[in-house]
């Protein structure tokens, strides 16, 4: 007699969004706000417009977002700074030392303040408010340390809770993600973390470790299919906590000078969502709310093709729409089962 498949193997596919909201403290160490300052201005009508689509089509998001934009003054900002910071090798890295750079609140200064976003993400339905740790924190650059990381996740978790939201779940800060760190995470509440795509494209690294050519495979990879559809399966999900809700694909931001390969893009990601419903999979697209500061209406056209083909297989296959705190939920209620 064949014995019958886990709780965990009989669970239907789902679609995990998460964002990765940093406004200018994700970018300050590699562009410069006259390079990038239209994307990140954009981010105050981009949030709204994703709000708006979510709740029309249901879609539960996770909002993976940089305590430093909690604030609504300068002043409060710096009475919650940690006590005991990083230290990196780089100095560029650290956003402590570029402080004298922010303006007194937001309305005075919209690329280091983002608590009037929030507020609107947190009424908003289905969307789970999450941690990019405190400072934009870099868990695989040298001269920090597992001790500093521990002050910069307690201070995230604490400015949340401050603010009635509990944050359970977390992104590593270009996705540098450091095993040694999930104890930490751990015991201060983290129920899942995104992990990256099993690919030697998508190995996490330090950024005085990336490659050009590496760089160059993750673009190719997001038109043609080069290391799969990068779907999880909830038993595997399953065997670790806190959960792994790993990366299937980074939406890229629409491109003029690529536009005649938009479709090739679009159909990447449509038939890994369809894999992943066939399959009682998850799958878990992942951007920046910058990415749509500009060319907002080519970005929406593609996000609402996305939404509509996840409402198709919704129908079809019974697809869902999770955020990754969600997907933490359903984990461990089938990995500690009610008693008889």
């Amino acid at each position: 007699m064949s014995s019958s498949p886990s709780p965990a193997s009989a669970m239907p596919g789902a679609l995990v969004i998460s964002l990765d909201f940093e406004i200018n403290w994700g970018v300050r160490d590699q562009q410069t706000l006259a390079q990038y300052g239209p994307n990140l201005l954009g981010v105050r009508e981009a949030i709204p417009a994703m709000l708006a689509l979510f709740a029309e089509f249901g879609l539960h998001v996770t909002w993976a977002t940089v305590g430093l934009l909690f604030f609504d003054t300068k002043a409060e900002m710096l009475a919650h700074l940690p006590a005991v910071r990083p230290e990196y090798a780089d100095p560029n890295l650290s956003p402590y030392l570029a402080l004298d750079q922010v303006g007194e609140d937001e309305a005075h200064d919209p690329y280091h303040f983002g608590r009037s976003l929030i507020r609107q993400i947190h009424a908003t339905p289905g969307q789970e408010m999450a941690s990019h740790t405190f400072c934009h924190y870099y868990c695989l650059e040298r001269g920090q340390t597992v001790e500093t990381f521990r002050h910069d996740i307690e201070t995230a978790v604490r400015v949340g809770a401050e603010q009635g939201m509990a944050l359970r779940s977390l992104v590593f800060p270009r996705n540098q993600y450091n095993a040694e760190y999930l104890e930490t995470c751990r015991v201060v509440g983290i129920t899942s973390y995104r992990g990256n795509e099993q690919s030697w494209i998508y190995k996490e690294r330090s950024e005085e470790q990336q490659a050009l050519y590496k760089r160059g495979a993750r673009l190719l990879d997001a038109y043609v299919n080069l290391s799969g559809q990068h779907t999880a399966r909830w038993a595997d999900m399953a065997r670790s906590f806190p959960y792994n809700v790993p990366a299937s694909r980074f939406l890229r931001p629409w491109s003029g000078r690529l536009k005649v390969l938009e479709g090739l893009r679009l159909r990447r990601i449509l038939a890994g969502m369809e894999h992943a419903a066939k399959h009682g999979e998850v799958f878990h697209l992942w951007w920046h709310p910058h990415n749509f500061g500009v060319n907002l209406a080519e970005n929406m056209d593609v996000l609402r093709s996305i939404a509509q083909h996840f409402r198709r297989l919704q129908a079809r296959f019974g697809f869902e729409s999770l955020s990754m705190g969600e997907v933490a939920d359903r984990l461990q209620s089938y990995s500690n089962p009610p008693a008889a």
